[in-house]
């Protein structure tokens, strides 16, 4: 089931509560609902997969170091995972159990330190290059020129000295790691790598130290059997450059959440009951709170202002460059800019409870999601290690027996070569690096994924269901026409009108005194108010008497509106709602009032159904009123009007039902039903959080441009996954046939392990790179 711990060995975690580590393999275990523990004297010991169950009974005293880890609660303590296997879990850096890879922080901060695994590798590099370098010209030179820079005796002894530091500290992690993929029954890259690394440095070493144990076939030189040190070297080297590249690399997809952790200001100014302010650390900051904003300064936390007015640069939430106006009773959100004027706020949200901690946590989560094209790397990384080290022994065996002489150093290093250039790394990379660097452009833009099979399945999207209210229109009613049909004027009409309106909550009503309140009218005391249920309502104001309503409240208060009919019928083919004002029992006018479409709706339809996608909408609103928007945004191919929440539901149903895949975009609390039943569900941040909570994406700006850059991206990113994938495959279709010398028979082509430590190399920086690229789209 989706958000279900999955074990290293592929089984399912247990519910949240105490955990503690497999001792096999390191992975977390959560107690409740364990189904692989054993009883070892006073306490259990939980496993995370039968497999390592088993491993553990053969031999206990191998990891009962690891049994009594500490218990302790789950999300105590900062987490490290692992960017190819999410399961993963630990309070600290490491190697991953089952790749090797390094750990990373599951949740970056604003004020991490540097990453200790760089430190180190930067540090077994400097040294690794600083001895290889003369290894390189004590073994090759004298090979290559005949220049023996150290007599051919003492040689072997000089390489060992210089490459046993190489091998013995600098590679010590590699060595490590390849012990534990061993020792877990989790073949890796590393592996391969010890494997190799080790066969050359051991035979180097028989070759020094006792070359008599070997035979007399492989001796050259008189008495001397050649070494390669060289190559166990500058392996060592380019596999520690490599991971040294990789691990700065795959470090800069965590930008985009420290660019949004470093716009939450670290103190707000608190103003106290007595008047008097305060500076005070953002975290002590409660709910209630009354924060004074002062211009240039960024918001602390949500809230709502209740004194001031200013403009707010919320790009960081919406990708939108152009400031909002922030009034007495506005909505604003902490990591946002404050412009020019100073505000008064009411801390409504704090700490993990305001927006940028959930986007924060949200991004998070969705780059260490997996996508279920993934599902194909992994099927090839299960039987990729055991082929690439029989391919090897392969290699060995028919050099060693048809092979050109010397057949056993032909067959050591092209078994060597084979090994260290099959890098199973990059595969594993191609989709979480995509993942985590796409995800992360999202949110810079504005598009918050929950997690990566929403990516995926919004690419394969053919239908797109869209509520009316608030998505394709602004959701926010406003005057667009006022009609005169007597003696008063028009500021005249609409004045008694808002007047009347400011006791009702209707959203109509709400319009219209925010029209008057643009044009700063003032509006007239009002009282004798009442409302006719079905037909308006009446009030005196300012000692006249104005009813206002339908046609029928017309008629009930005797006011003849013949004349506009054909006004009204105009308008309501529009999509407005028509408002009918009498004064004194005698008609005076209307008031139009609709929910404007947004700018940017026609734009974003037209590119959707360019992009193959067929467009529906659904409304709660009555067929004229749907119709209308429809024709104005046009290129919508169904308008189902007149619909209750169960009602669009259904229709998603039905619509999957015919075989399409569909995404729904809505922003209503009647939306949720439909957001849940839909592949993809795509909340407006803009709407409710019940719809935010029912959809797996959501666009932080409410304009339906978002629902593009969200399927730009969706494409992108799985365009870029596929690339990887490719890319993955060919160097290793590629690079393992030439290291297993098929080439030599045709031109003498052999690959020297040096060249394929170095290939391995660029496979998986290739990989890194190319899901980088995705920082520089356009959405």
């Amino acid at each position: 089931m989706p958000g279900d711990t999955i074990g290293c060995c592929g089984e399912a975690g247990a519910a949240p509560g105490k955990v503690s580590r497999d001792p096999v393999c390191g992975m977390e275990v959560r107690h409740d609902g364990a189904q692989h523990t054993i009883q070892d004297g006073p306490e259990n010991v939980y496993f995370c997969s039968g497999h390592c169950r088993t491993k553990y009974l053969a031999d206990p005293s191998a990891y009962q170091s690891g049994a009594k880890e500490p218990v302790h609660a789950a999300g105590d303590h900062a987490v490290w995972t692992c960017p190819m296997h999410p399961d993963i879990r630990r309070e600290g850096p490491g190697a991953c159990p089952i790749c090797g890879m390094a750990l990373e922080p599951a949740l970056p901060s604003a004020d991490e330190g540097p990453n200790p695994e760089i430190a180190d590798f930067t540090r077994r590099l400097i040294v690794a290059v600083i001895l290889c370098v003369p290894l390189l010209l004590v073994a090759m030179v004298g090979e290559m020129l005949d220049l023996h820079l150290v007599p051919p005796r003492l040689s072997p002894w000089v390489q060992l000295a210089l490459c046993a530091p190489i091998v013995f500290w600098c590679g010590l992690p590699f060595f490590t790691r390849g012990w534990i993929s061993v020792r877990t029954g989790h073949l890796n890259m590393f592996t391969l790598i010890a494997t190799g690394v080790g066969a050359a440095f051991a035979y180097s070493l028989i070759a020094t130290v006792a070359p008599a144990f070997l035979p007399m076939g492989l001796h050259a030189h008189g008495t001397m059997a050649p070494v390669y040190y060289e190559a166990a070297g500058v392996v060592v080297t380019f596999v520690l450059l490599g991971q040294l590249l990789e691990l700065r690399a795959r470090a800069a997809t965590g930008r985009a959440i420290r660019a949004l952790l470093d716009l939450a200001p670290k103190f707000a100014e608190r103003i106290g009951t007595a008047g008097n302010s305060e500076i005070v650390p953002v975290s002590e900051v409660r709910v209630g709170d009354r924060l004074l904003i002062k211009p240039g300064e960024a918001i602390p936390v949500d809230g709502v202002v209740t004194e001031g007015r200013s403009h707010v640069d919320e790009s960081m939430l919406t990708g939108e460059p152009v400031p909002v106006a922030k009034h007495v009773g506005d909505v604003v959100t902490g990591g946002t800019l404050n412009g020019t004027g100073a505000l008064t706020m009411d801390a409504r949200a704090v700490g993990a409870g305001t927006m940028l901690s959930r986007i924060v946590t949200m991004v998070a989560e969705a780059q260490r999601s997996r996508a279920p094209i993934q599902a194909i790397a992994d099927r090839v990384s299960g039987w990729f290690v055991p082929a690439i080290l029989v391919i090897a022994c392969v290699t060995f065996a028919v050099w060693m027996i048809v092979g050109p002489e010397p057949r056993f150093g032909h067959a050591l290093l092209n078994a060597i070569a084979v090994l260290v250039i099959a890098c199973p790394c990059a595969l594993g990379l191609a989709t979480p690096m995509s993942i985590m660097v796409g995800t992360g452009r999202g949110a810079r833009a504005g598009v918050l994924v929950k997690n990566a099979e929403a990516l995926q399945a919004l690419d394969s999207v053919d239908t797109l269901v869209i509520d009316k209210t608030g998505t394709l229109t602004q959701g926010k009613p406003k005057v667009i026409a006022i009609r005169t049909f007597g003696d008063a004027s028009e500021s005249q009409l609409l004045g008694l009108a808002a007047a009347v309106e400011s006791r009702s909550e209707h959203p109509l009503a709400r319009a219209i005194v925010e029209e008057a309140s643009e044009r700063k009218l003032d509006l007239a005391p009002c009282d004798e108010f009442a409302s006719q249920t079905g037909l308006g309502v009446t009030a005196r104001v300012a000692d006249r008497i104005v009813a206002i309503g339908s046609e029928a409240q017309m008629e009930s208060v005797g006011a003849d509106a013949t004349s506009a009919l054909a006004s009204i019928s105009e308008l309501r083919a529009q999509g407005a709602g028509v408002v009918l004002v009498a004064i004194d029992g005698r008609f005076a006018g209307l008031v139009a009032v609709a929910d404007p479409v947004r700018p940017a709706a026609s734009e974003a339809i037209a590119y959707l159904r360019g992009q193959g996608l067929r467009i529906a909408m659904l409304t709660g609103d009555n067929e004229v009123t749907a119709q209308a928007v429809a024709q104005k945004v046009g290129g919508i191919d169904e308008v189902h009007a007149g619909l209750l929440p169960e009602d669009k539901a259904r229709a998603v149903e039905r619509l999957t039902g015919e075989g399409r895949n569909v995404a729904m975009a809505g922003d209503g609390i009647n939306d949720a039903p439909a957001l849940a039943r839909a592949r993809v569900g795509i909340a407006m941040g803009t709407g409710t959080d019940v719809a935010i909570e029912s959809a797996s994406i959501t666009l932080a700006r409410g304009d339906l441009s978002a629902i593009v850059s969200a399927h730009r991206l969706a494409r992108a990113t799985m365009r870029n996954i596929r690339q990887n994938l490719f890319l993955s495959f060919l160097f290793n279709g590629i690079g393992v046939p030439i290291a297993a010398g098929v080439l030599y028979p045709i031109n003498g082509t052999l690959l020297s392990p040096m060249f394929a430590g170095a290939a391995m190399t660029l496979s998986s920086l290739t990989v890194v790179l190319n899901a980088l690229r995705l920082n520089l789209m356009k959405l």
